[in-house]
This record gives C-alpha cells, structure tokens and sequence, in this order.
C-alpha cells in the first residue's frame, strides 16, 4: 500500500526544487505541476479501493495520536485528493499555452504550493495543521490572482488578502479556545470530549471556525471577494479557484461541523443559508454582462446548492452534495477555461463580444456549452444525476418544510438556466459586427485540457452509478461520526 504522505511530499519537495530546476532549463519548470499531479492521481488511485473498507492512519514523528500529527486518509479525503489532482493536471496542460508571460516559474510554483495546501487541508487530521496548509492555499491564491500585475488583479488580490486575513484570524481564534478547553489539536481527540464541555463553550470555536473557513468557501455573506478574484486572476486561476479551492473550503467546514463537532443543531440554520447563498449567487450572475463575473457568482450559487444539500444531513443528500462537488469542479473548470480562450480572441470580457463565437471558434464555443448544460443539470451530462440526488433527498423527507425550500433552490436553478442560455444563445444565435466570422482553434494543449473535461463530464452523466455508489460510501463515512473516532484512536 502506497503512503498517503506521499500526496503532500512529493508536490511539496517538487515546488521548491523548481527554482533548482529552472537553473537547468527554463523550461523545465512548466512540466513540473503535470508530474507532480499525475503522481497524486495514480496514488489517490491506488488508495481509494483500500480506504473504502478502512481508512488509513498516518502517523508524522513516531507519537501516538493524540500527540503525533496524523493524516487521516478516508473515502472522502482521498476522494477530494484524486479530484484535486485531476483537476490539477487538467488545468496545468491548458496553462502550458495560456501562461507565457510574466515571472512563469513562480506561476508554476505557487500553483504547486496551492494544489499542496488544498490536498493538506482534505487529509489532516490536526486541527492546526489544517490552519498550516489551509493558509498555504490561501497565500498561493492571493499571489496568483495578481499574477498579470495589473491594477485590477493587483485591487482584487488585495481585497482576497484582507478578507482571507480577516477569516484565518477567526479560524486561529477558534483553534485556539479548542486547544484551551481539550489541550489537544487531534481532529479525533477534540470528537471524543466534545461532550464534556458546555454547549456554549463549544459553539464559540464552532462559530469562529466555520466563519472562518467560510470565507474561502464563499458561504453569503463571507464572499464578497470572490466576483473581482475570479474576474481578475488568469483564467487558469480562476478554474482552480472555482474548481477546488472553494470546495475545499467547503469539505472543510463540513467535517468539522460532522466529524468533530457534531454539531446536528445548527444544520437548520444551514439550510436556510444555503437556500440564501443560491438565490443571492444565482439573481446576481444573471445581472451580470462581463462573462467571468457571471461564472464566480454562478459559484457561490452553486456553493448554497451544495450547503443546503449537506444541512439535510441524510445519506443520499450527502452523497448529492458530493456529487455536486464533482460536477461543479469539472464543469466549472471547462467554463473557465473556454471563456479563457474566447476572451483572448474577442480581446473583451463582455458577454455581447461572444456574439458569434460559434461560429469563430466552434470547438471552444461546443466545450463552453457542454459545461453550461451540466451546471444547469441537463440530461444526459453529469450535472443532471448530482442535482436528482439533491431533489429526491429533499422530497424524500416528506416535509412541507424541505418542500418549500426546494421550491426556492428550484427557482434558483432556473435563473441560472435563463443566464447560461442567454450566453450561449450569444455564442450560436447573434452575429458580432466588429470581425469577420473566420474560423480559429485554440491551441492543441488547451483543447485537449478541454476535451478532457468534456468526455469526463458526458461519461459519468451517462455512467454515473459507480461513482454515486462511490459517494454513498463516503457519505456514509461522513454521517457515522463514532466509527470515525474509533477508527483514529485505535
């Protein structure tokens, strides 16, 4: 069995040997991300078959939880860490054409850096190291969103730093009232005395930390500063900060409340949150005309989808929302980044200069398509069989309640319907009368990048039972919260 370490060193030890690369070759150095991702895919690969039956238990220093720093490998951790290296690698190979200016090794280190951040914070099992590597995700996201230097990177770079200076403060608060009332910083260890201690002396960590980790999450009102992020950073960027970091930000707040402080009275309060998160996310992307600003508040909608369908805390609601996870990683990513190269050649970010695009570039125009079928939810790609877990959960309580909430997500899902169609009736319908209808392709990396996302996307929407079968296992895994401490502390 392969160690789970590994999916943390090898990245790690590769991002700072690239200045040591680049000595070699400039070259060199763009490669390195799609080694070090592949790695990571085949390992998590290789481990999610022995995860599935028990989770595999890490020990860092040669201590005994609950005094050594573990990592705790479990279905979903493992999960996320496959999704983050696919993700990874996919992107990676667009950027080898998009990003061929600027400072390029440090691109491709901070990207290694915050790929290693987001893949530490799904396996940790310490609270303070999920702080550690939760701020390497963030420091490495601030610095690549200003990555051009332009004064709207720069303004939006700095915005992300003070919120997420303002959320990693709150999340170090609350590591640190848990330290004072358990003395400990092991994940499992905090579970297991949870109960000893007065309701309000918990809810104030739990409070800060979810806030906290809110804030990357894009939970309303934590998220003001994603639109101008998302808009401003390179289109890479934006793909892995809408494909990965968000949710990870996400899985994080979801197993501390589940695993740690098992927190099932405030899972109304999340619901209620989430309906709110589509609906704000949702109206305000279909206000939007610069094409990148409508994807980052497609997110946060899709972020309240996922929120309201983890708060119904069932097995089938958690393996939706994990599956809307998936779906919202894969399809987000394939919008980014075929608006990526739809704005290199309008030479606008406005969704009126996609005006004929179809017909300019039609095999991006198909693959930005494709992704905004899915994220609405059609038949047969893979967003159709996430959303209809997050229904039939929700219809399965058979509470007026439940109902009506859905009833509001619903409603959500048709304006995000109503904006995505209207850009790609732009894209297939409208003519632009700035340039003449030639015909163009985007570079022979990015489309591969693009068509991988695309038959990812159309395979699981047709094929989608084993990973719901997958998922169910994970969802499991997340709602039995004493086989998880028993598990670690055996």
């Amino acid at each position: 069995m392969v160690s789970p370490v590994l999916l943390i060193a090898v990245p790690l030890g590769l991002a700072f040997a690239m200045p040591l690369i680049a000595l070699i070759s400039r070259r060199l150095p763009r490669f390195v991300p799609l080694v070090a991702c592949a790695f990571n895919l085949i390992v998590a690969i290789r481990l999610i078959p022995t995860v599935l039956s028990a989770p595999v238990i890490q020990r860092i220093g040669g201590f005994s939880p609950p005094f050594c720093i573990n990592l705790f490998a479990g279905p979903v951790g493992v999960m996320f860490a496959g999704l983050i290296a696919l993700a990874g690698l996919v992107i990676a190979i667009y950027a080898l054409s998009y990003i061929r200016t600027g400072p390029t090794v440090r691109y491709h280190m901070l990207y290694m850096l915050l790929l290693v951040g987001a893949t530490g914070v799904v396996l940790t099992g310490d609270v303070f190291n999920l702080f550690v590597f939760f701020e390497v995700l963030c420091i490495s996201s601030y610095a690549l969103v200003a990555y051009f230097g332009d004064r709207n990177g720069l303004e939006a770079a700095a915005k992300y730093l003070i919120q997420g200076a303002v959320g990693s403060a709150l999340l170090l608060m609350g590591i640190g009232l848990l330290y004072g009332l358990f003395g400990t910083l092991n994940m499992a260890d905090i579970a297991s005395r949870i109960g000893s201690v007065s309701d309000i002396s918990v809810f104030v960590p739990l409070a800060l930390i979810v806030s906290g980790l809110g804030v990357e999450a894009a939970i309303f009102p934590l998220n003001a500063w994603l639109p101008d992020a998302h808009s401003s950073a390179p289109s890479s960027i934006s793909a892995i900060l809408s494909g990965i970091a968000i949710e990870v930000g996400l899985y994080a707040v979801v197993r501390m409340i589940f695993t740690v402080f098992g927190a099932t009275s405030i899972f109304m309060f999340l619901l209620f949150l989430g309906v709110l998160t589509v609906l704000m996310g949702e109206l305000c992307a279909f206000a939007q005309t610069n094409i990148k600003r409508m994807l980052a508040y497609s997110s946060i909608g899709q972020i309240g989808l996922i929120v309201f369908a983890f708060a119904m805390a069932s097995t089938i609601s958690l393996a939706g929302g994990l599956f809307q996870l998936l779906t919202h990683t894969l399809s987000k990513a394939l919008l980014f980044l075929a608006a990526g190269y739809m704005i290199h050649r309008s030479g606008s970010m406005e969704i009126s200069s996609l005006n004929g695009m179809g017909r300019r570039m039609p095999l991006t125009s198909l693959a930005f398509s494709f992704g905004a079928f899915s994220i609405v939810g059609l038949p047969p790609f893979i967003g159709f069989p996430s959303k209809f877990l997050i229904v039939r959960s929700a219809l399965e309580k058979q509470q007026t309640l439940f109902t009506l909430l859905l009833g509001f997500v619903l409603l959500g899902t048709l304006v995000e319907g109503a904006y995505f169609f209207r850009v790609v009736q732009a894209i297939y319908f409208k003519k632009s009368g700035d340039e003449p209808a030639s015909r163009s392709l985007a570079p022979a990396l990015p489309l591969i990048s693009m068509l991988i996302l695309a038959v990812l996307i159309i395979f699981v929407g047709i094929y989608p039972q084993p990973v719901a079968d997958a998922l169910s296992t994970a969802a499991s895994d997340l709602l039995d919260r004493a086989a998880y401490i028993g598990s670690v502390l055996r």
